[in-house]
Order: C-alpha cells, then sequence, then structure tokens
C-alpha cells in the first residue's frame, strides 16, 4: 500500500495532546496544505481563525463539551464557511448579492471549507501530529458568532485540534466498501445489509483498550438520530443571511 494512503488508514481521532504550542514554521505548513486543496470555480469560499485567546478558546471549549483537549492542543483552529470578502466585493462594484445568499452558494463554501480542512488534517498526520474535529463548536453558533465577531454570510462548521499525541485510540472499522461503493446504480439491498458491519464493530467496542462497550455500529445510529440534533442551526444560518 501507497505509505500516504497506509497513513490516511491508520487515522484516528486524538484527544490528549502534549500541552506544547506548535512551532511557526509548522503552522505554516497545516496552512499551506488547507490553502492548496480544490475550490468550486476558485471562490476560496473559506476562513481559518487560530484561536490563541485562552479565554476564548476555553468558553469555546465548553461549548463543544471538550474544555480539556482544545484548550491544551498545540494549536485550535476554527474553519469559517465564509462568503463576506465576496460580499464586500461585489457591494463595491454595486451588484446585487443575491446570488451569495441561496443554498448553492452556502453549499459550495461548506465543500470548499471542509476540503481545506481536511488537506490540512492529511498534512498534520504526515508529520507524526494527532487532531479532533470539533463539530460541537455547533452547539451554540451564536455565542461561537459572538466570541469571534463574525459577520454575516459566514458559518463557523468546526474546529480543529492539533498537536503531539499523548494516547490514541485504535482504528475504528470503517464500513466495508460493498456497504459504500458501487458502480453505475445504488444497490439499496447490498448497502442496507449490515449484518457483517454491526458484527465487526461490536467486536471492536467490546475489545479496544478504553471506553469498550456492548454496541455496535447500528445501535450507535439508533441512538445518535433518536432525536433532532442543532435544531437552531438553521435558525443561525438564516440570521446570517442565507435563505433555503
Amino acid at each position: 500500500m501507497n505509505e500516504l494512503v497506509a497513513r490516511m488508514a491508520n487515522h484516528a481521532s486524538v484527544r490528549q495532546f502534549k500541552d506544547q504550542p506548535l512551532s511557526t514554521e509548522i503552522k505554516q505548513e497545516l496552512l499551506t496544505a488547507a490553502q492548496s486543496g480544490a475550490s468550486s470555480n476558485f471562490v476560496q469560499a473559506w476562513t481559518v481563525l487560530e484561536i490563541n485567546d485562552k479565554a476564548v478558546r476555553s468558553k469555546l471549549g465548553q461549548l463543544a463539551h471538550c474544555e480539556p483537549y482544545v484548550l491544551h492542543s498545540g494549536v485550535f483552529y476554527v474553519f469559517i464557511a465564509d462568503l463576506y470578502r465576496q460580499k464586500i466585493l461585489l457591494e463595491q462594484h454595486h451588484q446585487d448579492i443575491a446570488s451569495l445568499r441561496n443554498l448553492e452558494s452556502l453549499l459550495v463554501s461548506v465543500v470548499d471549507t471542509t476540503i481545506s480542512a481536511q488537506n490540512m488534517v492529511i498534512a498534520a498526520e504526515q508529520m507524526g501530529l494527532g487532531i479532533c474535529y470539533i463539530g460541537g463548536l455547533r452547539n451554540d453558533l451564536f455565542q461561537v458568532k459572538q466570541l469571534l465577531t463574525l459577520p454575516e454570510l459566514t458559518v463557523p462548521l468546526f474546529g480543529l485540534t492539533i498537536g503531539e499525541p499523548l494516547s490514541q485510540n485504535e482504528v475504528k472499522p470503517r464500513l466495508p466498501q460493498a456497504n459504500q461503493v458501487a458502480i453505475d446504480v445504488y444497490p439499496r439491498q447490498q448497502f442496507t445489509d449490515l449484518s457483517a458491519y454491526d458484527q465487526i464493530t461490536g467486536d471492536y467496542y467490546q475489545n479496544r483498550t478504553q471506553n469498550n462497550q456492548q454496541t455496535n455500529w447500528s445501535q450507535k445510529n439508533l441512538a445518535f438520530f433518536k432525536e433532532i440534533r442543532r435544531p437552531e442551526v438553521s435558525q443561525f444560518i438564516k440570521k446570517q443571511g442565507f435563505v433555503l
């Protein structure tokens, strides 16, 4: 297997870091990787904020229910889907900004932001660093907006912790390709027959070294989707100027 692909296949989230800041040189390389990702029509509709203020970092960690590893990682970034600079550009040229407000433009910015973050993740793990996405920022987007003084047409999607790992969980077994990959048409029965995968993930959860549980992938999903999560996200997106 290709060395890079092998490293990618060994990905697992890291939640315990050495309390040691990353160097300026390493952070610059990570940002270069993020900026090198594909972008729809080259709009580059994303922004990243490095959070150095300890009070802000602590508050964001509290909102996301993961303060220890937000506060003590080597660096903490917030990735933002961002069409504000396009808004200013269009207004400066007396052009209507309705084209920025629609769902397609929002999706473009979300995809651009996600690609940039994953590029950074791949670079970080290639350097031997550990990472953890912090989607819990969306627990209270209104507070995040206030803390980060975000303008309209911006949506903070997630945080990203990066640092020297102290420990790392075992790699979670991914869906078999038979459940996720096909040619030309969508094979409904094949993609939804999860019996083999539930056996694999049941063994994983039971035998992993930390936080072992009696569960499997289907049971996790049943619990996760039992409730509507973060219903206020759509309200926030509308308040930010997008039309859904």
